[in-house]
């Protein structure tokens, strides 16, 4: 683990010489839960679905339909309150190559890691990866895809509330086959802050179909139906 946050903070400090980043239309974490819970199958079902989606051309076409014509994207894998990886670093999405940039990052991403589920230790640190991000971002999202409740960490409505007083807006993405109520859960304790939203994933069939609607509405601003 201490190799994996070594590895994070070179990037960024590269990213620092670089230069600043540019504006863009939103900035957004993919925070993806690999705890315990979550099964292989289950983990390579989340990143499957989020490379399909990613990969889409509907993706791309409401990317440049924004008013900057770019976002600005990360991918994270979370378990318990000590566990957290930013296992693709923030990445300027504008196009075709750098689209596959970014999936060939996701690609790598870890196998599920024993532990708890904290969902508040994501958020608070998706928070801190976007107060840092250097961008000048219109919205501010953090997309958060679990499969179970809370269960380690402060309580996850504290952290929800800290980042939307942070200006970030937080949404979720429950997968119900292991807990039918956990949509409920995450309406009520998870997501916050302007336009935010649940999309459902009944089951694995589902879950890529459900990232890419849940994408196109972030990138667009647009508020999904009641049915969502």
């Amino acid at each position: 683990m201490a190799i994996r946050r070594q590895r994070w903070t070179k990037l960024t400090m590269r990213a620092d010489v670089i230069g600043p980043r540019p504006a863009v239309d939103i900035a957004l974490v993919l925070a993806v839960d690999s705890s315990g819970s979550i099964s292989e199958e289950r983990l390579s079902m989340q990143i499957q679905g989020y490379l399909d989606a990613i990969s889409h051309p509907s993706f791309l076409e409401a990317v440049r339909g924004g008013w900057h014509g770019r976002i600005g994207l990360t991918f994270v894998t979370w378990t318990d309150a000590r566990r957290q990886d930013q296992t693709v670093p923030w990445q300027v999405i504008e196009d075709e190559a750098s689209i596959r940039r970014f999936c060939q990052g996701v690609q790598g991403a870890l196998r599920p890691v024993p532990g708890w589920t904290s969902i508040s230790g994501a958020i608070d640190f998706c928070a801190r990866l976007l107060q840092s991000s250097g961008f000048s971002a219109t919205r501010r999202v953090i997309d958060i895809s679990g499969d179970g409740a809370n269960n380690d960490g402060r309580p996850v409505t504290q952290a929800r509330d800290a980042a939307v007083a942070a200006g970030i807006t937080v949404n979720g993405l429950p997968i119900t086959e292991v807990e039918p109520d956990l949509e409920k859960y995450y309406r009520d304790n998870v997501i916050g802050g302007p336009d935010c939203f649940v999309v459902v994933a009944r089951n694995t069939a589902s879950f890529g179909s459900a990232i890419l609607r849940k994408l196109l509405v972030e990138i667009a601003g647009v508020m999904p139906s009641q049915k969502a």
